[in-house]
């Protein structure tokens, strides 16, 4: 069971002027299911992506930064983006990459534009053939089911181990303009900082120059879905993709530091930060969501460290799972975080408002009906301070149950 989450009613998801949405069963996966999705963006629309740092990435990664232009090449506007479940189409070499341009060829064709117009996504399981001929059978039912109040099917159509769908709108108003923001997510498992085995795609009818999609893409992976962990591998197909369609009526963004760049980041952010944490409430076997928070490191990259090396910890994950107030593996955690000169007397441990451990020590006070008080609760938060600096950062998790073992163990079954 997910932990405190529920899929947003279609209702409350707002259509993005200039985005369609069509899905289909195309038989990529397991009868009845739909696994088929297409999005398509009005002539104008601006894009920018993110991607896996596995260096074993899919071919649909590969040719999407590609036609994004990520290795330094000219680029057509996007136009459309093709997403299968039920097939990764990763680890499967040059075969791989040319039943994925295959199906951007076969969309291209549908819509009378270039095959380097459309972005593909893959995800499912790995180094099994993609099969290219039944998604271009399945595309004219995905293009005639084509409409902006999809999204709420579309965050249904692209889940795999998920239990929720992901979905989350939020309106803001620029110089004067109402603008919307709608977003989806899958992903449950194999779910690791740099990306991991998500897809993310949020539009916004918002103006926002070309130039500054990358960045903003970066920006808003950065501060999310780079911030979850579930299991600590790294997937090979991650991907996050805005896009703006220049649809509302204000004056367009050039840059992210002025008010209303500042104010639609913002905006973003906070539908990625629920996207991506809504990954980890439905994290495969999840059933305690965790924030992980440190502060007094000397940067923001080594209060990072410390986070994750406790959130990666399987003795960690599995202590909560059982509600054991067991927090001398938070503390060894801490130290085998990698963090040079680290001063154990002067680390401080919180659970929530519990004071664990002080000076690098169990605190005098400290009983442990108290921790597995704590301990007990579906969310619970961690903080470290660790008494060298000012810096501060935050991960979210959750725990490692006998359900994680079984979902993964069966997935290919």
């Amino acid at each position: 069971m997910p932990v405190n989450l529920v899929a947003t009613p279609a209702a409350e998801l707002f259509p993005v002027p200039g985005v369609r949405w069509g899905i289909a069963e195309a038989g990529i996966r397991k009868a009845g299911r739909k696994d088929l999705s297409v999005l398509l963006l009005d002539e104008g629309s601006v894009v920018g992506g993110v991607f896996t740092q596995n260096r074993f990435c899919a071919a649909p990664v590969q040719i999407c930064r590609e036609h994004l232009g990520l290795h330094g090449g000219l680029t057509q506007g996007i136009r459309a983006m093709l997403i299968n479940t039920g097939n990764a189409n990763a680890g499967t070499g040059a075969d791989g990459l040319m039943r994925a341009r295959a199906s951007c060829i076969a969309l291209a064709q549908q819509l009378n534009v270039s095959p380097e117009q459309i972005l593909p996504f893959s995800t499912g399981v790995i180094m099994e053939p993609l099969p290219h001929d039944r998604i271009a059978a399945g595309l004219p039912a995905a293009l005639a089911d084509a409409k902006q109040d999809n999204w709420a099917r579309a965050a249904e159509a692209i889940m795999t181990t998920d239990t929720v769908a992901k979905a989350f709108s939020k309106r803001i108003t620029l110089g004067g303009a109402s603008v919307t923001i709608t977003g989806i997510s899958k992903g449950a498992g194999m779910i690791c900082p740099n990306m991991a085995t998500m897809l993310g795609f949020m539009a916004t009818d918002a103006c926002v120059s070309q130039a500054l999609m990358a960045q903003l893409a970066r920006e808003l992976a950065e501060g999310s879905f780079n911030r979850v962990t579930v299991d600590g591998d790294t997937s090979t197909n991650d991907s996050f993709v805005i896009v703006a369609t220049h649809q509302a009526r204000h004056s367009p963004i050039e840059s992210l530091d002025s008010a209303d760049g500042r104010a639609l980041k913002a905006a973003m952010l906070e539908i990625a930060q629920k996207l991506a944490q809504a990954i980890v409430r439905d994290g495969e076997g999840a059933t305690k969501f965790i924030t992980i928070r440190v502060e007094g490191g000397r940067t923001g990259q080594e209060c990072r460290q410390v986070a994750y090396a406790i959130a990666h910890s399987p003795l960690v994950k599995t202590a909560f799972f059982a509600s054991d107030p067991n927090l001398g593996r938070i503390l060894a955690a801490v130290g085998y975080a990698g963090i040079d000169d680290l001063d154990q007397t002067l680390i401080d441990l919180y659970l929530d408002d519990v004071l664990v451990a002080q000076h690098g020590g169990r605190h005098p006070a400290y009983v442990e009906a108290d921790g597995q008080r704590v301990m007990k609760q579906s969310e619970i938060l961690v903080h470290v301070r660790l008494g060298r600096g000012d810096a501060v950062d935050t991960v979210w998790t959750c725990d490692l149950s006998y359900d994680y073992v079984k979902i993964n163990a069966d997935y290919r079954s």
